[in-house]
């Protein structure tokens, strides 16, 4: 199936022409190579041209295949389907690369989210840019942009840090975060938050607020807010499941809130 993409100069009869600027003569984007996010949870969270990309390409790289099987037999989508994983993308991207080509027009997905978002996919696009080939991003599902859009905290400047390292150069790292003046967006597994929100206190100071995002686009999707020793509790009272996002509000915004706050708890004056 052919994607048609936009042409914002309409012909005389203002309808929208049918191929873009970078389309060949059968109206399919020039491109080599796709990135196409995937759901994050719910699989209805997938856009119509990801679903006509993975059906229009020679071959869909995958994660895992597995996993992906189960979204591209939802759709119906019989695209034949290869791996490619943190354990092979070094060895991988050039035979990939050598692929396109010869051709072979190819879509990278994830097991869920965006590729090269804290996924597979860096290594892949610089060798496909390296070797002169189109690289086309399509947008859709990235869990720290949905679930920054929903933290209640500052949006206008923030910064996407994913996983910390798990061990050398962790606390100098976390130390510098609490020093951000902005809201830090964090990945972290879900047996691991305890330990991270001890770092967090220690390096943060216990009131800093935080925002934990859980399951986002799943049944049972959550929003835990609060400071970082109040979701320390939490998280120690009952076990966090699912996938986890974590967002640190900057110390400035801390202090207007706690201010807020108190103006708020302050007995009105009057007879």
């Amino acid at each position: 199936m052919t994607r048609h993409a936009p042409n914002h100069q309409a012909p005389a009869n203002h309808e929208p022409s049918a191929r873009g600027r970078n389309q060949d003569n059968q109206g399919r984007s020039e491109a080599s190579l796709f990135l196409v996010p995937t759901p994050i949870g719910n699989l209805e969270d997938i856009t119509l041209r990801a679903i006509r990309t993975l059906r229009d390409v020679d071959l869909i790289a995958c994660e895992d295949t597995r996993t992906s099987g189960v979204l591209l037999s939802h759709y119906d989508i019989t695209t034949p389907k290869t791996s490619f994983h943190a354990h092979n993308e070094h060895r991988k991207a050039a035979q990939l690369v050598d692929d396109m080509l010869e051709g072979r027009r190819m879509a990278l997905i994830t097991d869920a989210g965006t590729p090269g978002i804290s996924d597979p996919g860096y290594l892949l696009v610089r060798a496909a840019v390296e070797a002169g080939l189109r690289v086309e991003a399509l947008p859709g599902a990235a869990a720290f942009a949905t679930a920054l859009a929903a933290s209640a905290l500052p949006t206008d400047r923030f910064l996407y840090e994913g996983f910390l390292p798990p061990k050398k150069g962790r606390r100098t790292r976390l130390q510098q975060l609490a020093d951000m003046d902005c809201t830090v967006v964090l990945y972290e597994s879900p047996h691991r938050i305890g330990r991270l929100l001890k770092e967090l206190g220690d390096a943060c100071g216990p009131d800093r607020l935080v925002v934990i995002a859980r399951e986002i686009s799943k049944k049972f999707e959550e929003y835990l807010r609060g400071s970082v020793a109040e979701l320390s509790a939490r998280a120690t009272e009952k076990p966090l499941r699912g996938e986890i996002v974590v967002l640190v509000a900057s110390a400035r915004f801390t202090e207007r809130q706690h201010d807020q706050r108190e103006e708020d708890l302050e007995p009105s004056g009057g007879a």
